[in-house]
Order: C-alpha cells, then sequence, then structure tokens
C-alpha cells in the first residue's frame, strides 16, 4: 500500500472516532466506506474491525460509570452467535445490495422518529435480545451494526453515558467473535500494513477522548439531536452510494 494510502487512513481514523463516538454507533460507520476507497474490501473489514474492536475498549473505559450488565447482557448474547452467523457469509452475498437494504432501513426509522418523536421501540427484553442479534448480524456481515444498535438502544431512553458504555460493551463482544472469524476465512492485512496499527491504534484513542470531553457539555436533547442526524447521513450514504 503507498503512502498517501497510509496517510489518508491516518487522517479520517481519529475524525471517524470523535464522531462515531459522540453519535454513538462507532468508528467503523464512517471508516468502512471511507477506507473501502483504499483497501480491498476483505481487507478493510479485518482493519476497521480491529480499530473497532480498539475503540469499543476506549468507549467501555472512558464511560465504565454508565454500565448496564442487563442490557449488556440481552444484546450481547444474541449478537455474539449471530456475528458468527455473518461473518462467515461475509464474502458470499453482494455487499452492495446489503448496504442499501440497511440504508433504506436506517432512513425509515429516523424519518418515523421525526414525524411522531414520541413513538419508539418498546422497551422489552424482545427489543433488546432482537436488536443484538440484528447488529450482531449485520456486524459480521459487513462490518457495520453501531446504527442497529443505536436504533433499538434509543428505546430504552438511557442517560448518554449507560447508552454509550453499553454500545462499547456489545461491540466489544461482537467484534471479538467476528474478527477471528474473518481470520479463519483468509483474510491478513499483510506485514505492511500490520505495522502502521501503531500509528492508527493511538489515532484512535485521541478521537474518542476528545468525544469524551465534548459529549459532557451536550445537553440530552442535543445529543439524541447529534445521534439521529448521524444516522440520517449514514442511512442515506449507503442507500445511493453503497460503493
Amino acid at each position: 500500500m503507498d503512502f498517501l494510502g497510509i496517510l489518508f487512513i491516518a487522517l479520517v481514523v481519529p475524525v471517524a472516532s470523535f464522531v462515531g463516538t459522540v453519535a454513538g454507533f462507532g468508528e467503523s460507520t464512517l471508516l468502512i466506506p471511507l477506507v473501502s476507497l483504499v483497501l480491498p474490501f476483505p481487507q478493510t473489514l479485518l482493519l476497521v474491525g480491529i480499530l473497532h474492536w480498539f475503540g469499543d475498549v476506549w468507549q467501555l473505559a472512558l464511560f465504565r460509570k454508565g454500565i448496564d450488565w442487563r442490557l449488556i447482557a440481552l444484546f450481547g448474547i444474541p449478537g455474539i452467535a449471530f456475528s458468527f452467523a455473518g461473518a462467515s457469509l461475509t464474502f458470499q452475498v453482494p455487499q452492495a445490495v446489503l448496504l442499501r437494504i440497511l440504508g433504506g432501513l436506517i432512513i425509515a426509522y429516523v424519518l418515523v422518529l421525526a414525524a411522531k418523536p414520541d413513538l419508539k421501540l418498546p422497551a422489552t427484553n424482545s427489543t433488546a435480545a432482537a436488536g443484538g442479534a440484528l447488529s450482531g448480524f449485520t456486524s459480521g456481515l459487513f462490518g457495520i451494526g453501531g446504527p442497529v444498535r443505536g436504533a433499538f438502544l434509543q428505546a430504552f431512553g438511557l442517560d448518554k453515558a449507560v447508552y454509550l458504555a453499553t454500545l462499547g460493551a456489545v461491540g466489544l463482544a461482537i467484534d471479538s467473535i467476528r474478527l477471528p472469524t474473518y481470520f479463519a476465512g483468509g483474510t491478513r492485512l499483510g506485514i505492511g500494513l500490520a505495522w502502521w496499527l501503531f500509528l492508527f491504534v493511538p489515532l484512535s484513542l485521541a478521537g474518542a477522548v476528545l468525544a469524551r470531553l465534548t459529549v459532557d457539555r451536550l445537553p440530552r436533547d442535543r445529543f439524541r439531536l447529534v445521534v439521529a442526524i448521524a444516522l440520517l447521513v449514514v442511512g442515506v450514504k449507503f442507500l445511493l452510494f453503497p460503493g
């Protein structure tokens, strides 16, 4: 990989980490479409997956006071199982088709929230389990599950710290399953690209720390607005430009 490609990734990693943490959907939602511009898709999935794993660690550590173990279990257990299933199918399904479907679902969800702001999914165990399963499957299949987790978690009306800590913990569990599945399927970064993780990982941490300092200053309503706008932008991107 040439130096310009490395420089591009180094520039977008902290930005994606910051935006993904503040919005609550994780850095991979932005990194997958950006990194895929300079890397083959299988390598993109593995590289971004590794960075997202570290991002989960940062998010869990920075917002650990908001951990909700019950929600983590309800989301995480089905998420782990379906993450393995999705990762096993990663390279057998057309990615553009899946991203367009996901984009359409995200847009529909945000528009419904805009039209009826008081409408939300029921805050039940079934909602949590379904959210975990769906986000685990989409995470494994094409590396992006944060928007789905965010959409389902909003049903529970969580405080910022609880919301972000729960996202980080569930994401960590799911990523810990899907990454070995990619590796077992034959995907490798290559030694040259792997060495650059020593730069990319600290940059990811820097973006997360900046987000931690910023998100505390956001009022609850404004925080939810940021999440909704971010989900809408991501949905439009996937629907119109899935490549």
